[in-house]
């Protein structure tokens, strides 16, 4: 099959505590003022994320790591640091398999 490219296979985001979380090109955070609700925007849907989640989501800003984001929400909430990395690395695992989030270029 010579001349024959494979298709580009569109890698996913392994989420730890390492990553650094940026919404994926096409999704966004916003407020939907008539409904007074943080939402998720992703290509030809519209996702409502809970308390908590929105505000991991505020967090995913392309500079801070998971590492970091888990520590401060840690401090907020006064709860168990691994707890919250674990249901905080679940939540943008299923994010990033589902293509909504991705790993910030490096500078």
């Amino acid at each position: 099959m010579s001349g024959l490219v494979a298709p580009a296979t569109r890698r996913r985001m392994q989420v730890s505590e390492e990553s650094v979380p940026a919404l994926a090109r096409g999704t966004k955070l916003r407020l939907d003022e008539t409904r007074q609700r943080w939402v998720l925007l992703v290509p030809e849907r519209v996702m409502a994320p809970d308390e908590i989640a929105v505000e991991v989501l505020k967090l995913c800003d392309g500079q801070r790591s998971v590492t970091l984001i888990t520590d401060h929400l840690a401090g907020i909430y006064n709860a168990p640091r691994e707890e919250i990395a674990g249901d905080i690395i679940a939540m943008l695992q299923d994010l990033a398999d589902s293509g909504f989030l991705v790993e910030a270029a490096k500078p």
